[in-house]
C-alpha cells in the first residue's frame, strides 16, 4: 500500500471526478471524437453553461486537454489512459 499521504489524497480527487454521470457523459464523447463546448452541449442536450463547468473540473483534473482555434476551443481527452479508466469502469460493472 502507498505510504505517501499527499499521493493518496491525489488519488481520491482523481476518483472523485468520475463520480458524476455528466462528467462521464463528456469523457465517453471525447474519447470519440474532439469536440467544441456547443458540439458536447448539442450531443448531451444541455446548456454551454453547465458543459462549460464540468470541463473546468476536468481540465483540473487534467483528465482533458484543449487547444483554440480561432474563438473556438476544442476539447480531447488528455491521454489513452482516461480511455483506458473508462473501458475498465465500463467492463467492471458490465460484468
Amino acid at each position: 500500500m502507498p505510504q505517501d499521504e499527499a499521493m493518496l489524497n491525489e488519488l481520491a480527487e482523481f476518483f472523485k471526478v468520475f463520480g458524476d454521470a455528466t462528467r462521464i457523459r463528456i469523457l465517453f464523447a471525447l474519447a470519440a471524437a474532439e469536440m467544441c463546448v456547443c458540439d458536447i452541449a448539442a450531443l448531451l442536450g444541455m446548456n454551454h453553461s453547465a458543459i462549460s463547468h464540468q470541463l473546468k473540473i476536468l481540465s483540473r483534473s487534467k483528465l482533458v486537454r484543449q487547444r483554440r482555434e480561432g474563438k473556438l476551443v476544442y476539447y480531447s481527452l488528455s491521454d489513452a489512459h482516461v480511455k483506458r479508466v473508462l473501458a475498465q469502469g465500463f467492463e467492471h460493472i458490465s460484468e
